[in-house]
C-alpha cells in the first residue's frame, strides 16, 4: 500500500471513529447550526474550508467533506455525510474535482450551493507547458490512459476524467477570485451579515493579492526557472511567477510515469540546472528520491495544499513554505 493511500485510509478512518461523538458545530447539521444562529457550510477539501472560514467569520460552522491529511482526488463519501449535505445551509465546492462531491450535491440538494469554478478560471490540461498532457507511450500506454487533451485514470473504480487543472488555489489571485464569490454567495444565503461577510471577503483577497506579490518578487531573479514536483499540481503558480514546472506524475498523483518520461525529466533537469526534486507529504516520495539519487541532487518538500498535513500552519503559511523553498531550490536572488 502507498504512503499516499494508507495515509488517506487513516484519515478516512479516524473521521468516521470522531463522527459518532462530534459535538454539534462539528456535525455541520442545519439544525445544530440554528441551535448558535450560525450557518453550517461544507466544504468540499481543505483550501475551500480555509475560505469559507475566513470570509464567513464567527457567522459559519464549517465541515470539510475531505478529511485532514487524505487526498481528495480519490474521496469516497460515507453515507452519513451525504446525508448531512441535506440538512446543512450551503456547501462550497469545485465542480468537476471530485465527482462523490458533484454526485451527492445533485442528490441532496442543499439550500446553498456555491461552485467556485468560475471565479478560479480554471486552464485546460495541456494549454501550456506548465499543463502537459501525457505522451502516450511505453508504460502510459498500457495503463488506459486517454491523451485526447487531457489524462484520464481509472484506479479502484475511481474515474479521474480531468479535462482542466483543478488545482487553482495554488495561485493566490484565483483565491482572492474565489473569496469574492463565496463572499457574495454567504450574502445571499444570510443577508443579516452580508456586509460582514462582503469586508471579510474583501480582506481575505487583499492578503491573497499580497501573497501573490511576494511570490512574484520572489522569484523575479531566479538563476533556475524550471522546477521538478511530484505530480502536475503547480501549473497555476509556475504561470503566475513565470516559471515552468515540469511534473513527475501528471494532474492525477496516482498516475505512474513510464521510463521514457523519467528518462525525459533526468534530461531537462540537466540541462535547466535543476538541484532540487520537489516530493509531497501525501505521495510516497520514491520515485523522486531515485531521480534525484541519480542525478546527485536534493530532494525538498513543495505542498499542493491539497489537504491540511499540519495543523499548525494554514493555507497562508504553507504557501509562504512553498515560496522559501522556492526560490532556496531555484538559487533567487
Amino acid at each position: 500500500m502507498s504512503k499516499r493511500i494508507l495515509a488517506a485510509a487513516c484519515a478516512a478512518a479516524t473521521a468516521l471513529a470522531l463522527s459518532a461523538c462530534s459535538s454539534p458545530t462539528q456535525s455541520g447539521s442545519g439544525s445544530d447550526a440554528a441551535k448558535d444562529g450560525t450557518l453550517a457550510v461544507m466544504a468540499s477539501f481543505y483550501p475551500l474550508k480555509y475560505l469559507t472560514e475566513k470570509v464567513g467569520g464567527q457567522h459559519v460552522s464549517v465541515t470539510s467533506l475531505t478529511p485532514d491529511g487524505a487526498e481528495p482526488h480519490d474521496l469516497e463519501l460515507s453515507p452519513k455525510m451525504v446525508d448531512a449535505l441535506s440538512s446543512s445551509d450551503a456547501v462550497v465546492y469545485l465542480a468537476g474535482f471530485q465527482s462523490a462531491v458533484d454526485e451527492a450535491i445533485e442528490q441532496q440538494g442543499p439550500k446553498t450551493v456555491i461552485d467556485v469554478s468560475s471565479a478560479a478560471q480554471l486552464i485546460d490540461a495541456g494549454a501550456d507547458a506548465n499543463h502537459p498532457a501525457e505522451e502516450e507511450e511505453g508504460e502510459e500506454a498500457q495503463s488506459g490512459h486517454d491523451h485526447e487533451g487531457h489524462e484520464g485514470h481509472d484506479h479502484e473504480g475511481h474515474d479521474h476524467d480531468m479535462t482542466a487543472d483543478p488545482h487553482f488555489w495554488l495561485d493566490p489571485v484565483r483565491m482572492a477570485q474565489a473569496a469574492t464569490l463565496v463572499g457574495d454567495k454567504l450574502a445571499e444565503a444570510d443577508s443579516a451579515h452580508a456586509d460582514e461577510y462582503k469586508a471579510n471577503a474583501q480582506a481575505l483577497a487583499q492578503e491573497m493579492n499580497a501573497l501573490r506579490n511576494t511570490l512574484v518578487e520572489k522569484t523575479s531573479s531566479c538563476s533556475v526557472t524550471t522546477f521538478v514536483t511530484a505530480h502536475t499540481a503547480f501549473g497555476y503558480l509556475a504561470d503566475r511567477a513565470h516559471l515552468t514546472q515540469v511534473g513527475i506524475s501528471g494532474l492525477d498523483p496516482d498516475s505512474s510515469p513510464s521510463q521514457a518520461r523519467l528518462a525525459e525529466i533526468a534530461q531537462i533537469a540537466k540541462d535547466q540546472g535543476v538541484t532540487t526534486i520537489f516530493t509531497e507529504a501525501l505521495i510516497d516520495p520514491k520515485v523522486a528520491q531515485t531521480l534525484a539519487d541519480d542525478l546527485g541532487i536534493e530532494t525538498a518538500v513543495l505542498d499542493p495544499i491539497e489537504s491540511q498535513t499540519d495543523a499548525s500552519k494554514d493555507y497562508a503559511a504553507t504557501m509562504n513554505d512553498n515560496i522559501n523553498a522556492l526560490t532556496k531550490a531555484l538559487n533567487c536572488q
